[in-house]
């Protein structure tokens, strides 16, 4: 009745769900950067604590900054309830810093990734002999 699963198929079925892992990985990370990243920019963190606000938090748009007016001021809020289960709260000048904060990051990032391509690059293969680094 039980069909034992061909060698193929368990191997789609784990590289399936590997990628499944690091793509809810990277997920997770993202979210955790733009939150350090609200957090240094005036944003207030407040956790979902109790179920009313918990069934909030999960009834905004997740992981996006979401303009909202509020006594007719403009304010953002971000919601996470996955990993955090809170949100950020912050003011349009709150909102500046972190536009301004998140192009410095990116930069940062892309300088970081340009550099370990060079030092890739520069590095002496020959140690490998002639199959190359990934043989």
């Amino acid at each position: 009745m039980f069909e034992t699963p061909s060698p193929a198929r368990s191997l789609v079925t784990a590289a399936v769900a590997g990628l499944a892992l690091l793509v809810a990985g990277c997920a997770a990370q993202e979210a955790i950067q733009t939150e350090r990243l609200l957090a240094a920019s005036g944003f207030q963190m407040r956790l979902a604590d109790t179920p009313q606000r918990e069934a909030q938090v999960e009834s905004l748009p997740q992981l996006k900054l979401i303009p909202q007016q509020r006594d007719g001021e403009l304010t953002y809020v971000y919601a996470d309830a996955k990993e955090c289960k809170c949100i950020y709260a912050g003011t349009e000048a709150a909102y500046q810093r972190y536009q301004k904060l998140a192009v410095q990051q990116q930069i940062a990032d892309e300088r970081l990734e340009a550099a370990q391509e060079e030092q890739l690059n520069r590095m002496d293969w020959g140690m490998w002999g002639p199959w190359g680094p990934w043989y």
